[in-house]
């Protein structure tokens, strides 16, 4: 009798804290539990892959993909936490930073070289003939997000080529969106990338009229994960585990092209086929301020800025 109250005792204890252990390991995950809403691009391919492949897991972190379908949408989106961490391009970042929005970036997600800006164009309907930047003037371009990154890309583009930029009618129409309404004539041209550009021109729609981005030459950031500077400071050792996650990913998208592949044609929801056929765009992890520089002064120059913005207070140290 002695011996089973003893026992029943022991047990009971070893309820109590394997109890305890519980509910603060639920604690725990539910703190690490994070949203990351990106578009239907390949720039949040780590992400993608580390969602995947189980990183994010192994570092701690339960961790969930939401699509966003305009780019612009998404610093809403982070400060009402229906998203936690979110990619915007750095154009969309620095004007929600300007118009007083408490972002902070966390790490780096894409940025542009050689290959991804190649695979950055205009894309003309049939119909529509276009062979110098001033053929532009008049006609009815769709962007994927205002103001976001190929928007503005493309105006500067087009400044370089001695073109008002207001003479351009733009307008916003979402990746997914884009093939139906080159198709219906509902624009003239898109202002898109892989893979929606072979896919495009598979399906016979029309051609490329410019690869702007080529002529731009740059290397700097086009998408990084960003958060609200409350959750990420609230949440240290969470961004610092996102952050090595991201990093291990980032390794996989630029050196594995199967996974990261497989991963961008199950966000994004396009073929595997011509995910494959498209190289994602280079995973850059690491983000210091003064990535942020030219992108300050391109969007200044457009009249996007209205305030002086330190580039030190954009980036989590």
């Amino acid at each position: 009798m002695l011996l089973r109250q003893t026992l029943m005792r022991v047990a009971l204890g070893h309820g109590v804290f394997i109890a305890a252990f519980g509910a603060l390991t639920g604690a725990a995950l539910a703190q690490a539990k994070i949203q990351i809403g990106c578009t239907a691009t390949s720039d949040c391919a780590s992400a993608m892959v580390a969602v995947d492949e189980g990183i994010f897991k192994k570092h701690g972190l339960n961790v969930e993909m939401t699509p966003i379908a305009i780019n612009s949408n998404i610093p809403a989106a982070i400060l009402s936490d229906s998203i936690q961490v979110g990619g915007p391009t750095s154009t969309v970042f620095l004007q929600a930073v300007d118009g007083g929005l408490d972002l902070v970036a966390i790490a780096g997600a894409s940025v542009m070289s050689p290959t991804s800006n190649a695979a950055i164009t205009a894309f003309v309907r049939n119909g529509i003939t276009i062979n110098e930047p001033k053929d532009f003037v008049g006609k009815k371009v769709g962007a994927p997000g205002l103001n976001a990154f190929l928007h503005v890309l493309f105006v500067k583009w087009l400044v370089e080529k001695g073109v008002d930029p207001k003479s351009v009618n733009f307008v916003e129409v979402t990746f997914p969106t884009m093939a139906d309404i080159i198709k219906s004539g509902g624009v003239d041209a898109v202002l898109t990338a892989e893979p929606f550009v072979t896919r495009m021109t598979n399906a016979g729609l029309g051609s490329i009229g410019a690869r702007y981005a080529v002529d731009l030459a740059r290397a700097d950031p086009i998408i990084f994960y960003a958060a609200s500077r409350e959750w990420a400071e609230k949440n240290a050792a969470t961004v610092a585990k996102f952050r090595e996650a991201i990093a291990e990913a980032a390794a996989i998208v630029n050196g594995d092209r199967e996974k990261a592949s497989a991963s961008i044609a199950k966000f994004t929801k396009q073929p595997l086929d011509l995910v494959r056929a498209t190289p994602p765009n280079h995973s850059e992890p690491k983000l210091k301020p003064e990535d942020l520089a030219w992108w300050i002064e391109v969007m200044a120059s457009q009249k996007m800025l209205q305030s002086k913005l330190d580039v030190r207070k954009l980036v989590l140290n």
